[in-house]
């Protein structure tokens, strides 16, 4: 009986021992791996740059009086259409009154001046041959010069109070014109406003902005890190943030030679003409 126990006992080590060593072994082993094919395809690389800034035309122009003065009417509002030449607004002239205190003394000294002329006496004179005609053409080209020169003083005078010579018609610049067809944008005066001509010391006030919407440009600012991977005549997509889920084309047709220093970086601008026929939905 106790052989029996003893070689029982030696199987059940024996068997654990060999069960220990399979274990040890099963878990010492890894599992198969198992990897996802997929089938080669062709495909495009696009690496992007992005640049913001915004859209605006690329003409535009302000309006600026030549005369000074007070805006007395306004013919246009924003958004408006107009053509090249056509009165946007009217400009009531207030005289400089020591210009106005000098056209007026001409005035009188050229009146004076007539009334000394005395062309009648000396035109019977004339005809009593007291006098030569050489000496009579004188005093008749002198009496020509004095009414010529009334008139001028005359015209100068009405130009600077009222912008408009009565005897010759002519006017100085009291209406405003537009120089260019298009889209009226803004116009910072109203009726009543003092408005300042443009000259060399002044830039004179904006009456109104127009501009041609029919030609866009995108004008941008890109990194000095990202501005080698673009160049002229590349073409661009273009985002505008007021108007979702559309894009626009443009093709680059400007990048700045020299970068500008902002916020420690290095900027350098860029300039697109924007396609606002074609939309990307």
């Amino acid at each position: 009986m106790k052989r029996i126990f003893k070689i029982l006992l030696v199987v059940i080590l024996i068997g654990t021992f060999v069960w220990t060593l399979w274990f040890l072994y099963a878990k010492s082993q890894k599992p198969p791996q198992e990897f996802k094919t997929e089938k080669a395809t062709t495909l495009s690389i696009i690496r992007k740059t992005v640049a913001t800034g915004s859209v605006i035309p690329r003409r535009e122009v302000f309006i600026k009086p030549q005369v000074s003065g007070i805006v007395e009417a306004i013919y246009i509002v924003a958004g408006k259409m107009i053509k090249k030449g056509d009165v946007i607004a009217k400009i009531r002239i207030i005289p400089n009154m020591i210009c106005l205190n000098e056209a007026e003394s001409r005035a009188n000294r050229s009146k004076i001046n007539l009334d000394q002329a005395d062309f009648d006496r000396y035109q019977s004179l004339f005809k009593d041959k007291i006098i030569s005609p050489s000496e009579f053409q004188q005093y008749e080209i002198r009496l020509r010069q004095a009414r010529e020169e009334i008139n001028t003083a005359q015209d100068n005078l009405d130009l600077i109070k009222e912008g408009v010579a009565k005897s010759t018609g002519k006017t100085t610049n009291t209406l405003i014109r537009s120089t260019l067809s298009g889209m009226v944008l803004d116009v910072p005066v109203k009726e009543g406003f003092s408005v300042i001509e443009a000259n060399t010391f002044n830039e004179g006030t904006t009456v109104a902005s127009i501009a041609d919407m029919g030609e866009m440009i995108f004008e941008g600012k890109v990194d000095e890190s990202e501005v080698g991977k673009i160049h002229q005549g590349m073409d661009l997509i273009l985002t505008v943030g007021a108007i979702e889920n559309y894009k626009f084309n443009a093709k680059l047709e400007y990048i700045a030679p020299k970068g500008v220093a902002e916020n420690g970086a290095i900027q350098f601008q860029i300039r697109a003409a924007v396609d606002i026929d074609t939309v990307i939905s």
